[in-house]
C-alpha cells in the first residue's frame, strides 16, 4: 500500500520509482539505447533470419504484438501460444485465414497438467489502460504491481505444456525465434526451454519482472548454452555466440 500511495505522490511531480530489483538486474547486462526490438525484429525477418517462430503469450495477436505484421506478411512459419480463453479466442480470429499459423491454447510450465492463472474480469477491462489487457500472469501479485484492485481479479484454471511436450506435440525440431512474454513468469520459461532444446534459436524475453536470484540462474543457463545477450528497453535479445547477426549490432 505505501509503495502505491509513493508512486502516485512521485507521478504526480513526473518522477518514476525504479524496482531495485530491476536495478541490480541491469547491473549484469550490456543495453542497446539505440535500438527497439521492432526495429530488431525488421532487421531479423528482412535478412531472412526468422522463417520460424514460437511466441509464447501471444494474447490476441494484435495488443502491442510486433510480430504479426512480419508474420503475415512474410508467412512466417508460427507456432503461438495463449492460455487465457477471452483472448484466445480473438487470437483465432486474427489469424483465422493464416494457413502457416498454428495456435495452442496453452500456458507453458515446467511440467504439463494444469495452472492457475490471474487475470482482470472483461466487465473491469475498461476501467484501466490498454496495457492492462496484457497483463495475465501465474503470480496474483504481478497484477496488484500493476494496480488491479483484488475484487476486480478473477482465476482460472487452464492446461499447460512443458516445453518438451508442447515442442513434441507440433513435431518440432528446431525454431529461429522464440518470443516470450509471460508476465513475470519469463525466467522459468527461458530455463525450461534451455533445458531441454538442444538447438539455438534467437530468443527475445521480458526480464523486467523477474526475480533478481532467478535472473542470475537465467543468465548463467545463457552462458552455459553459449548465449550472447543484452537489453532492449524490458527485453532481453539472446543470440547465439557463432551468430555473425549480433556481431553486426553489438559493434554499432
Amino acid at each position: 500500500m505505501v509503495h502505491k500511495i509513493l508512486k502516485k505522490i512521485f507521478g504526480a511531480f513526473g518522477y518514476k520509482l525504479v524496482d531495485k530489483n530491476l536495478l541490480k538486474s541491469q547491473r549484469l547486462i550490456s543495453s542497446k539505447s539505440h535500438l527497439t526490438v521492432k526495429l530488431l525484429i525488421d532487421n531479423l525477418v528482412k535478412k531472412g533470419k526468422v522463417k520460424s517462430l514460437l511466441q509464447i503469450g501471444a494474447n490476441d495477436g494484435l495488443r502491442f504484438d510486433v510480430l504479426n505484421k512480419y508474420i503475415k506478411e512474410y508467412k512466417i512459419n508460427s507456432l503461438l501460444v495463449e492460455p487465457v480463453p477471452f483472448y484466445f479466442s480473438k487470437l483465432e480470429d486474427n489469424y483465422s485465414k493464416d494457413n502457416f499459423v498454428k495456435l495452442e491454447k496453452s500456458a507453458i510450465s515446467k511440467k504439463s497438467g494444469t495452472i492457475d492463472m490471474y487475470t482482470v474480469k472483461k466487465n473491469y477491462l475498461d476501467k484501466y489502460d490498454e496495457h492492462i489487457k496484457g497483463i495475465n500472469s501465474v503470480n496474483k501479485k504481478h497484477l496488484y504491481k500493476h494496480n488491479v484492485k483484488s475484487n476486480h481479479i478473477e482465476k482460472i484454471s487452464v492446461e499447460c505444456l512443458s516445453p518438451k511436450d508442447l515442442l513434441k506435440k507440433y513435431e518440432i525440431n528446431s525454431l529461429d525465434l522464440v518470443f516470450i512474454d509471460a508476465e513475470g513468469y519469463d525466467g522459468d520459461i527461458v530455463i525450461s526451454f534451455l533445458d531441454y532444446i538442444d538447438f539455438q534459436p534467437i530468443i527475445i524475453f521480458e526480464f523486467i519482472h523477474i526475480e533478481y536470484d532467478k535472473f542470475l540462474n537465467v543468465i548463467k543457463r545463457l552462458d552455459e548454452k553459449k548465449y550472447n545477450y543484452f537489453s532492449i528497453d524490458e527485453n532481453l535479445i539472446c543470440f547465439p555466440k557463432d551468430d555473425i547477426f549480433y556481431e553486426s549490432i553489438h559493434l554499432k
